[in-house]
């Protein structure tokens, strides 16, 4: 049986973009970085032993036990109602083959002119949940019992800015999870996005916490 979250998946990246340049777009013009081009010849990263090391973005990441990692998406994201455009451009996932949780790690160049601090990345990430709540009333109706984490700071190893929130709700008897960090290490902006389905809810939680603490940002070439 084939749940879907919503109607047309919008991606998070897209979200917390368009917040971006609403808010900052018109009061930021001094450059304030040099333009940064991702070199696309570069393989993405490969796995060694237990951890996934990012080439063509420079980062490392556990593998859960029991999880797979995998530099393209797996078919059920789509049937979960991930739209295909968003899920051919991330360059890792992680999920549970049997449970069908997943975590998608994205990267995108800051541009010249964006600034950033801890406030700024609350705010957009706080903004990217209500964005959430409307699609999930758009395909349950409105009133849809959506529960809302409160928007925390995150600590991940090279990144001096992350925030996350997650949202709980239930679907035909199964309580989904999913969650959102977005965070900034010069020069990227970073878009992490888990979602945890309802079998082996508390393992599959368990394995997110456990990849998220040991993600490392290293820097670029």
């Amino acid at each position: 049986m084939v749940i879907r979250t919503c109607k047309q998946m919008v991606s998070f990246r897209g979200v917390v973009a368009f917040l971006f340049v609403l808010i900052l777009g018109a009061g930021c013009a001094t450059p304030v970085r040099q333009a940064y081009k991702v070199d696309e010849s570069l393989p993405i990263g490969n796995i060694q032993g237990d951890y996934f090391l990012g080439e063509r973005f420079r980062f490392k990441v556990r593998i859960p036990t029991g999880w797979q990692g995998a530099t393209r998406y797996p078919e059920f994201l789509v049937e979960q109602g991930y739209g295909l455009e968003g899920l051919k451009a991330t360059p890792f996932f992680l999920f549970n083959p049997v449970t069908q949780s997943s975590l998608q790690v994205d990267f995108s160049p800051a541009g010249t002119t964006a600034r950033f601090d801890q406030g700024i990345i609350e705010a957009l990430t706080k903004m990217a949940g209500g964005s959430l709540m409307s699609d999930l009333e758009e395909e349950y109706g409105k009133n849809f019992p959506v529960e809302l984490s409160k928007v925390t700071p995150m600590q991940l190893k090279g990144v001096p800015y992350a925030a996350r929130m997650s949202a709980l709700y239930t679907v035909k008897e199964q309580q989904w999870e999913r969650g959102w960090i977005y965070a900034f290490a010069e020069p990227y902006q970073i878009f992490i996005f888990y979602h945890i389905t309802g079998g082996s809810r508390g393992a599959d939680r368990e394995a997110i916490e456990q990849a998220l603490s040991s993600f490392e940002y290293l820097g670029i070439h």
